[in-house]
């Protein structure tokens, strides 16, 4: 630098960090065709009476799992629905100790992690996950259990899958819709892990490139459904979400879809995607530092909750809970429930606060950040 040449500027220094951050135990096997080393880890805990849970519809694909494992398995379990229905949740249980399975193995998205984790927390079973879509659950201690249209759900580490096989190839045939949807919710995971009140910097970090992965994948998919490579960044990213969704605090979009989904049965994906861009314009005015990394990780986008709508737009899914089934009479038990206990938002949440979200997002209209009921 010559003795003329203007200093450098200074780059600005973050003010004094303070967190907590911990690893969550877990081992993570990821690739094409990783489905065949599933005895190995089996191994590594030692289990040899497995249980498969699956969906109904993910019946075949169990069944290939459990024919693979030879004696290991006990039997395909094929009940898994949306929300686990505590009496779903009852007789699997039941089985599971009827049959003496030492371990679960489940195979499929949420529904079938969701019910693996009832039998853990019933019975201390360990659990192998395999997804087949971007759900995420299979990266949390968090389980979930629907009692009269009521879901209850908390954290507790038995329910943390031991092992996780990631095998872009067993996504190729999602849907492309059910793919959309999925990889939105899985989003959701990240964009509240990015301004949650427990939020680290590692965390941070794979939520940002989470979304980034995702927001990638999500159109090259729905171009080309059998394209492997975007299959598997769709895979990469819903891990790192899932992984945000198991170290952090979930706030106002969380609760609403769960609220939506247990009360109303609502799709529990299609859920995700129509709530998330009014729960992310609602919170932006107050998580600037979030609101700047979903800017970069959504491409730019000035304002990433409207850029959240046109992508779900641009995908062909669903933007209004009304499609969904939603009555417009349901609307007011689902705000009186969701602001009926406090949690963690980096805004202040009232009942018209809610009312006018769910409002807006019931009626499919853009998001913004101070919606009226």
């Amino acid at each position: 630098m010559t003795p003329s040449s203007p200093a450098p500027a200074a780059e600005s220094v973050p003010p004094t960090r303070s967190f907590l951050y911990e690893a969550l135990p877990m081992r993570v096997r990821f690739g094409v065709d990783a489905l065949a080393a599933l005895p190995e880890e089996l191994d590594q805990l030692g289990l040899e009476r497995v249980l498969v849970i699956c969906s109904p519809d993910q019946k075949s694909m169990g069944t290939r799992v459990a024919d693979a494992l030879g004696h290991r398995s006990v039997g395909v379990l094929a009940d898994a629905v949306m929300h686990v229905p505590a009496e779903v949740a009852q007789r699997a249980s039941a089985e599971a100790e009827r049959l003496g399975a030492d371990g679960c193995v489940t195979v499929g998205g949420g529904s079938a992690i969701g019910l693996g984790k009832a039998i853990a927390l019933e019975h201390g079973l360990p659990i192998v996950a395999v997804p087949t879509t971007y759900a995420g659950s299979e990266m949390t201690p968090v389980w979930g259990v629907t009692t009269d249209g009521l879901k209850t759900t908390g954290r507790d580490p038995r329910v943390l899958p031991r092992s996780v096989v990631y095998d872009p190839a067993l996504t190729a045939t999602l849907p492309v819709a059910m793919s959309v949807t999925s990889g939105i919710n899985a989003m959701a995971h990240a964009v509240e892990a990015l301004y949650a009140p427990d939020a680290t910097p590692i965390i941070s970090l794979m939520a940002e490139d989470g979304v980034r992965a995702l927001a990638t994948a999500l159109p090259a998919i729905a171009a080309d459904s059998s394209d492997l490579a975007a299959r598997s960044e769709a895979l990469y990213g819903s891990w790192l979400c899932g992984a945000c969704l198991g170290a952090t605090t979930m706030s106002l979009h969380h609760k609403l879809c769960h609220s939506l989904g247990g009360t109303l049965n609502l799709p529990h994906a299609q859920t995700h995607t129509v709530v998330l861009p009014h729960a992310l314009a609602f919170n932006q005015p107050a998580a600037t530092a979030a609101t700047t990394a979903l800017s970069r990780a959504l491409g730019g986008a000035a304002d990433p909750a409207l850029g959240l709508w046109e992508l779900a737009g641009q995908l062909g899914a669903p933007r209004s809970l009304a499609e969904l089934g939603a009555q417009e009479a349901d609307l007011d038990r689902i705000a009186e429930q969701v602001t009926s206990r406090p949690y963690g938002n980096p805004r202040p949440v009232t009942y018209d606060d809610v009312r006018g979200l769910l409002q807006a997002a019931w009626a499919g209209k853009p998001p913004t950040a101070n919606p009226q009921p």
